[in-house]
C-alpha cells in the first residue's frame, strides 16, 4: 500500500516562522535564531578549514575580524546587485542577532568559498551529500519524491533549521537550512516545488556574488515547476558550483549542474522515473569546467583528505546507488530511505559510503519531499538511525 501524508494532529511545527519583506524574514530569523548565529560564529574558531589560511603569527580574533572585513567588502556590492533581496534578508539578520552585517556576509559566504575551486581545490567543500528523484511507476504512489542525504561537517550539525518562510507577495515554502543562512539549502513551497543543494568541484573563474542557496530561496518564492525554477536559477548570477535536485507536482523531475559561468539541466532518459546524482557532474558541457578526475587533497587541505583524490566519494557513492536502484520496483519512502542508508556490499559504513560515516564529512541529515502534497520529512540524523519530522504547508 501506498504510504500516506500523516494525519494533521502529527505534523510537526517549523522551528521558525518568517513572515514579510525581506528584511522582515531577516529579522525574524536573527531573533529567533540569535543563540545559534552566535554560536556559529564561534565555532570557527574550530572549523579546520576555516584556521588554514590563518598565518601563525596572527591573534585569532584579529584574523577572524579582518576575514570577515574582507567577505563584506567583497561581497556586499555584488549581493545587492545580483540578489538584492537576499542582501537585505542578511541585513534583517544581523541585525536580528545583535551582529555586525560583516559577520553574517561571512557566515553566508562559506559555501561559495569552499566550493569554487582554490589552488586546484587544495580547500574542500563542507559537503558531500547524495539525492534521488523517483516519481510514477517507480514509487507506491505514483507521487515524486526526492530523498537526500546532506553530508556534511558535524560541527554544523547543532544549527540545523527548518524554517517556514511567507514572504511578501510570494510562494510560502518550508526551508532547510543552517541558522545564519538567508538562503535555503533545500525547500518545498506552496505550489509543490521542491529543491535540493550537493555541492560540486569546479574550476571556472567567476566573479564574486552571492551563494547558490539565494537563487533557491528565489526560486521557492517564485517558481511553481521544474523549468521555472531551472531558468531562473540558471540566469542568476552565483559563486561556486552546485547540482541541485529540482521536483514539481506536476511529476516532472531534474537535476540542474551549476558552476559560476555555465549550467545544464539533466533529466531522465526517456521511459525512465528516476535520476540520482552524488558530487560529480554527469554532463559533458559541465565536465569542461569539473575540477580533473585525478584532483588530489594536497598537504594544505585539513588533515583528515590529505592525499585523497577528491572524486573518489562522490565516484563510489554514484556507482553504489546505481547498484541499489537497478531494479524497477515501485518504492514506498521507507523503503527508499532503506536503500540510501547503505553502507556497501560488506555492511562497514566509511567515507564513501552512500551513508557517509567518515573522518571529515558525516551524513548528518536525511529529507524527503513529496511535492503533490507539499510535505517533507526532516532528521538531522544519520540514514542509517533517522528520527523523522513529518512537515507540510
Amino acid at each position: 500500500m501506498p504510504e500516506l501524508a500523516p494525519p494533521p494532529e502529527s505534523l510537526a511545527r517549523p522551528d521558525l516562522v518568517c513572515s514579510g519583506s525581506p528584511y522582515e524574514l531577516g529579522l525574524a530569523q536573527g531573533r529567533a535564531l540569535a543563540a545559534h548565529i552566535k554560536a556559529t560564529r564561534k565555532d570557527l574558531s574550530k572549523l579546520e578549514l576555516f584556521r588554514l589560511s590563518q598565518p601563525w603569527w596572527l591573534p585569532y580574533g584579529v584574523y577572524r575580524g579582518l576575514a570577515e572585513r574582507r567577505a563584506r567588502k567583497l561581497l556586499e556590492r555584488p549581493l545587492r546587485r545580483d540578489h538584492p533581496k537576499g542582501a537585505e534578508r542578511l541585513s534583517g539578520i544581523a541585525a536580528g542577532a545583535g551582529l555586525t552585517l560583516d559577520s553574517v556576509i561571512l557566515l553566508n559566504a562559506f559555501e561559495s568559498f569552499m566550493s569554487a575551486a582554490r589552488e586546484r581545490c587544495t580547500l574542500p567543500s563542507p559537503a558531500a551529500c547524495s539525492a534521488i528523484a523517483l516519481r510514477g511507476a517507480r514509487t507506491e504512489s505514483g507521487e515524486p519524491v526526492i530523498t537526500r542525504l546532506f553530508d556534511y561537517i558535524p560541527l554544523a550539525q547543532p544549527y540545523f533549521t527548518v524554517r517556514e518562510t511567507r514572504p511578501e507577495g510570494g510562494f510560502r515554502s518550508l526551508d532547510f537550512t543552517v541558522a545564519p543562512l538567508a538562503g535555503a539549502v533545500d525547500g518545498i513551497n506552496e505550489r509543490g516545488l521542491a529543491i535540493t543543494y550537493n555541492y560540486a568541484y569546479t574550476q571556472d573563474e567567476g566573479r564574486p556574488t552571492g551563494p547558490i542557496s539565494l537563487a533557491i530561496s528565489e526560486a521557492l518564492e517564485r517558481c511553481g515547476t521544474v523549468a521555472e525554477a531551472a531558468s531562473l536559477i540558471s540566469s542568476r548570477g552565483r559563486w561556486g558550483g552546485g547540482i541541485l535536485m529540482l521536483a514539481d507536482a506536476g511529476g516532472d523531475i531534474a537535476s540542474l549542474e551549476l558552476s559560476s559561468t555555465a549550467a545544464k539541466l539533466r533529466r531522465p532518459a526517456d521511459g525512465e522515473d528516476a535520476i540520482f546524482h552524488t558530487n560529480a557532474f554527469s554532463t559533458s558541457e559541465m565536465r569542461a569546467v569539473e575540477l580533473p578526475a585525478g584532483a588530489v587533497f594536497d598537504a594544505r587541505a585539513p588533515r583528515a583528505l590529505r592525499g585523497r583524490r577528491v572524486h573518489e566519494s562522490a565516484e563510489r557513492r554514484s556507482a553504489r546507488i546505481r547498484e541499489l536502484f537497478a531494479d524497477p520496483a515501485r518504492l514506498g519512502p521507507g523503503e527508499i530511505l532503506s536503500r540510501m542508508a547503505d553502507h556497501g556490499k560488506e555492511g562497514k559504513p566509511a567515507d564513501t559510503t552512500v551513508c557517509v560515516h567518515g573522518s571529515f564529512w558525516h551524513t548528518t541529515a536525511v529529507l524527503q519531499y513529496f511535492p503533490r502534497s507539499r510535505r517533507m520529512r526532516a532528521s538531522f540524523t544519520t540514514a542509517c538511525a533517522p528520527k523523522f519530522r513529518d512537515l507540510a504547508l
